[in-house]
């Protein structure tokens, strides 16, 4: 696809990597059958709906906005991964989409993102206008509002950081986290929120990420638009089989 990049070498996030265990499956390392794309492609609208046309054959569906949300929904969990690692190893990394490539396997589905460079001293900041860059591009190829975007980040850096948080073992530590840097990031991003069940804690979402709206989809268990006791039921399951 046009776009991609060739390989850039990211010693910083390497040395992310090295302090997470689990790195790979966590989004820190690129696989090799990877295509990588420069983010700022991800800012780009035209760029964008040649995406979600190429996707909608994979995922059999034409609705703009399913296909622009389940996009947005699985591009920002990979590209908020680097700088939020980067925060949890103290190694900060970049969150500028200029210094960030994305990771994209057959179906042009997300697996990685790559910052290759150091973080600028400003996180909330340079994550304010990536994800507002991105956020603008994704609701203009579905045809769609931003503020249902900006709760799907909202999520993503949740969701990401209770995955940092259990990798390295220090859940509470870094769940903390996520709460004051979506502030500082601003009042376009809902604030995170977290639920315990049965020992285990889940990410409380603001979101639906409408998979269930794609053939052979199927509603999360944290759904927002389960019923709450429905949705207790499955996460006190989930709970019991996660241990």
């Amino acid at each position: 696809m046009a776009g991609q990049t060739d390989p850039v070498n990211v010693p910083d996030q390497a040395a992310v990597a090295r302090r997470i265990p689990g790195a790979g499956a966590l989004g820190l390392v690129a696989p090799a059958s990877a295509v990588a794309v420069p983010a700022v492609r991800l800012a780009d609208p035209a760029w964008t709906a040649e995406v979600l046309a190429l996707r909608s054959r994979v995922l059999r569906t034409t609705d703009r906005r399913v296909l622009a949300t389940v996009w947005w929904y699985s591009v920002s969990s990979v590209l908020l991964m680097p700088p939020l690692a980067g925060v949890v190893a103290g190694i900060p990394l970049s969150a500028r989409l200029a210094d960030l490539s994305v990771s994209l396997l057959p179906g042009l589905q997300p697996i990685a993102a790559l910052a290759a460079g150091p973080g600028s001293g400003d996180l909330p900041g340079d994550l304010r206008a990536s994800i507002g860059a991105v956020t603008a591009a994704v609701a203009e190829a579905g045809s769609m509002g931003e503020r249902s975007l900006w709760a799907i980040a909202t999520d993503s850096l949740a969701d990401r950081l209770l995955l940092l948080g259990q990798a390295t073992g220090d859940v509470e530590r870094v769940t903390a986290l996520a709460a004051p840097l979506a502030a500082a990031v601003g009042p376009s991003l809902p604030v995170p929120r977290y639920l315990d069940v049965a020992g285990r804690r889940f990410v409380r979402r603001a979101s639906c990420c409408l998979v269930d709206r794609v053939p052979h989809g199927s509603t999360c268990i944290s759904c927002p638009r389960r019923h709450p006791d429905e949705r207790r039921v499955l996460l006190e399951d989930a709970a019991g089989r996660f241990g």
